[in-house]
């Protein structure tokens, strides 16, 4: 596999003995160097780059060698005896195409080919980017996911204890232990729910890298959402995306090579005109030279023009010429549709990202709020103005607004990265930028809620 280095100053980061911790841009190098996906593509580059020097070696002179040495007996019939002859001849012969207009054609299209080949690897760079980004969030989500599950499992279980013990001296109905007890058994269930989804972000990851990956960086919590300057003007953006998508343009050439496969059908009408020569040298002995002699060398040159007229093919040039009309209407129309998707996406990528900004904040408040009604509800329960079902209630809407929220600011991130792909701009800056926000140890969030949950 083909690979470049980030940075020098990975190489210590991602020795055996360090590559079981890693940030967004060790992670991501893991996966340039253990992905199949991009390796396969790198692959496919060279196999449809070879295409081009096969059509340019068709075009170049033909040189050919030969040798033979035989050996012919002839019986003749009604007389007794038999001739033994014996030759040798070895030669070189060669061709030069002059004219073939569908050789000329084919040329042209695999140029295309092989160009729209380094756009398909470009792209596939850049998926390779959102793919490593979109794992490694999934792990971040994961683990954050799973930190305010065992933290509304620790709180369920307080709450249950609390409303048993009131139970035992008279102060609270059987009811309320009821519902305390059905929110707890739910809490446990999503704390098992959410560390068995967990371990499959850890693979999912492990499966882009090909080696286990953990001590990943998170957001702080003071982090807040800001849109890059560049992304102002969705029309700019969408005219980048046309412009600058490696995969629209590799599409594109697609439809240029398919002209030129056409004009290369059409040529099957054509004549074609080549220039031939030989050099060679025989000679002969046996009976037929007397008494076993062998004549002398027989050098023998050749130069000369074929011109070839194709008259008729029962029917297979015209069709080889509908096949390859019909072929590019398809790459037309390939290319007509992933335009329209491209512009589509691109401006709901903006959209997204523009209003993913005024979500994260939303989902703090939200979760901000929920927890000040979770305390306020606590409180009123101790006072007997609460009942354990409003507790209950409050304890579920706090624990779904913290999920919300940190689905909210890892969205925003990768949408970043989506928008990015989409205009072609993409590359390894905009993965520094966001492992730049990744300040704080993202396991640790998950330590302290078991810590909650052994107290």
């Amino acid at each position: 596999m083909i690979r470049r280095s980030l940075a020098l100053a990975l190489a210590a980061a991602l020795s055996p003995m360090a590559a079981q911790a890693a940030d967004l841009l060790q992670v991501y190098e893991m996966a340039r160097n253990g992905d199949p996906q991009l390796s396969s593509a790198e692959s496919t580059r060279l196999y449809n780059k070879e295409g081009q020097v096969q059509a340019m070696a068709a075009l170049l002179p033909q040189l050919d060698g030969s040798a033979s040495l035989t050996r012919s007996r002839t019986d003749y019939d009604g007389i007794s005896g038999s001739v033994t002859t014996k030759s040798r001849r070895y030669a070189v012969d060669g061709t030069q195409t002059v004219f073939n207009w569908s050789q000329f054609a084919n040329l042209k299209a695999e140029k295309e080919i092989s160009k729209a080949a380094d756009f398909t690897l470009e792209s596939a760079n850049d998926d390779l980017i959102v793919r490593t980004s979109a794992a490694y969030f999934n792990v971040l989500v994961g683990i954050e996911s799973l930190a305010a599950a065992e933290t509304n499992e620790a709180a369920a279980k307080k709450q249950f204890d609390y409303a048993d013990k009131r139970l035992e001296v008279g102060l609270a109905p059987i009811t309320d232990v009821h519902e305390a007890r059905a929110e707890y058994d739910q809490a446990r269930a999503n704390t098992i729910l959410a560390r068995n989804n967990l371990k499959d972000y850890y693979q999912a990851l492990t499966e882009l890298t090909g080696q286990p990956v953990t001590g990943l960086r998170a957001l702080p919590e003071e982090w807040r959402p800001e849109v890059p300057a560049q992304y102002s003007n969705v029309d700019e953006l969408v005219s980048s995306a046309v412009t600058d998508n490696p995969a629209l343009k590799a599409q594109g050439l697609q439809v240029s090579a398919a002209e030129s496969s056409v004009s290369a059908a059409r040529a099957g009408h054509y004549p074609t005109l080549t220039l031939g020569g030989s050099w060679g040298k025989s000679a002969q002995w046996g009976d037929s030279t007397g008494a076993g002699t062998q004549t002398p060398d027989t050098t023998t040159n050749s130069i000369g023009l074929t011109l070839s007229v194709p008259i008729f093919s029962g029917g297979a040039t015209q069709s080889r010429v509908r096949q390859a009309l019909a072929q590019r209407d398809i790459q037309q129309d390939t290319f007509e549709q992933q335009k329209r998707a491209l512009d589509r996406n691109t401006r709901n990528a903006y959209q997204t990202v523009v209003a993913g900004i005024s979500e994260v904040e939303a989902r703090r408040l939200a979760v901000v709020s929920a927890q000040a009604a979770f305390d306020a509800s606590q409180v009123g329960l101790e006072v007997g103005t609460r009942t354990v079902l409003d507790v209950v209630q409050n304890q579920r809407t706090l624990f779904a607004a913290q999920v919300d929220y940190v689905q909210a600011r890892y969205n925003f991130l990768q949408n970043r990265l989506l928008l990015a792909q989409a205009t072609g701009k993409l590359d390894i800056a905009d993965l520094q930028d966001i492992n730049r926000m990744l300040t704080q140890d993202a396991e640790s969030k998950l330590q302290n809620a078991n810590d909650a949950m052994q107290q």
